[in-house]
């Protein structure tokens, strides 16, 4: 019997032109990707301002608004039933400023009148709903930011809240 003493290796095979060219077009892919979220990172960071500016830039917070509660006032209801109805009213006005406070302070003889002839002149069906309580307080800030005198400027206020509320 004859032997061979020669070794035997396996023949190298020759590495697969496919496989380089996938890993080439991988490569590229990923370098293209990270080269673009690089670019969006850097677009977006330079549309925004430094930290220090946007704090300088900040606007400063509203001053905290000035609550004048008015006394409570009672009035006559207009009644289409023969009935005597009145309606008890306890106001709060929300303003903006210590300015605004004075002013009305000013002419309250005069915004009290406007108010209690705008009640007296309600039924108490409109004062039944809520859509109606929300009605009634946008015609009293009408009123009360009215002129009292020809030439003054016109008074402001934000809102007129509800304190007491009553119905009979």
């Amino acid at each position: 019997m004859a032997s061979t003493t020669a070794n035997q290796q396996p023949a190298a095979q020759p590495a697969r032109p496919g496989f380089m060219k996938r890993l080439i077009i991988i490569l590229v892919i990923v370098l293209i990707a990270a080269g673009g979220a690089g670019a969006g990172v850097w677009f977006f960071m330079k549309k925004q301002a430094p930290a220090g500016a946007a704090q300088a830039a900040a606007p400063k917070p509203a001053p905290a608004p000035v609550f004048f509660p008015l006394d409570s006032m009672t009035v006559n209801l207009l009644s289409d039933d023969g009935q005597q109805h009145y309606l008890r009213v306890g106001l709060t006005l929300k303003l903006d400023d210590q300015k605004a406070q004075e002013r009305i302070n000013e002419h309250m003889p005069e915004i009290r009148s406007r108010i209690l002839l705008a009640l007296s002149n309600k039924h108490p069906d409109d004062l039944a709903t809520l859509d109606g309580k929300h009605a009634l307080a946008k015609e009293l800030v009408q009123l009360i930011e009215q002129p009292t005198d020809k030439g003054e400027e016109p008074l402001h206020v934000e809102d007129v809240l509800f304190t007491e509320f009553v119905v009979q």
